[in-house]
């Protein structure tokens, strides 16, 4: 037998650096020289051949019923053009779950990029315009052998959606 459906609000918070930290890493400009440091990605791609592409996404409204997350490596993301969007996560874990009590909203403005921790949940990205490119940083595979993805309508009965910005 289905829960019955909630709808939860999750209002989207300005991205940072000490914010998204239990999530991944926030990577703003630097200036062309300045050497490796915290600052630059801390990437775990070496399960595999990295695949670095554009991906087009449609809009499609701020609601989810889903979260995923990859094991084996991170997840780099970020709009081109200077668009904004929107991307919803909750915390890496050994847990076969996401707390949803644990999930939170970001809105992540188009002049940086996110890196999402190995295991990290995610849903999105989000945005409200028409269409937007995407940069995607992840293993050739990933979306195949390395995609475990949660149904919180039918494992919690809820659905949430992305507010403000």
């Amino acid at each position: 037998m289905a829960l019955p459906l909630t709808l939860q609000q999750l209002t989207a918070q300005p991205v940072t650096l000490e914010n998204f930290a239990p999530f991944g890493q926030v990577i703003f400009p630097s200036a062309d020289g300045a050497l490796f440091g915290p600052q630059e990605a801390q990437l775990q791609l070496d399960g595999g051949v990295p695949r670095f592409y554009i991906m087009t996404l449609e809009a499609k409204g701020t609601r989810f019923r889903t979260i995923t997350r990859h094991q084996r490596c991170t997840q780099c993301l970020g709009a081109l053009e200077g668009k904004d969007w929107f991307m919803a996560v909750a915390p890496p874990g050994a847990a076969e779950q996401p707390d949803p009590q644990e999930i939170r909203a970001f809105y992540i403005p188009g002049n940086c990029f996110i890196k999402l921790e190995v295991g990290t949940w995610h849903a999105g990205p989000y945005f409200s315009h028409p269409a937007v490119n995407f940069y995607n940083l992840e293993l050739s595979d990933t979306n195949i052998t390395d995609h475990q993805t949660c149904n919180l309508a039918r494992e919690f009965g809820l659905e949430f959606e992305i507010v403000g910005g």
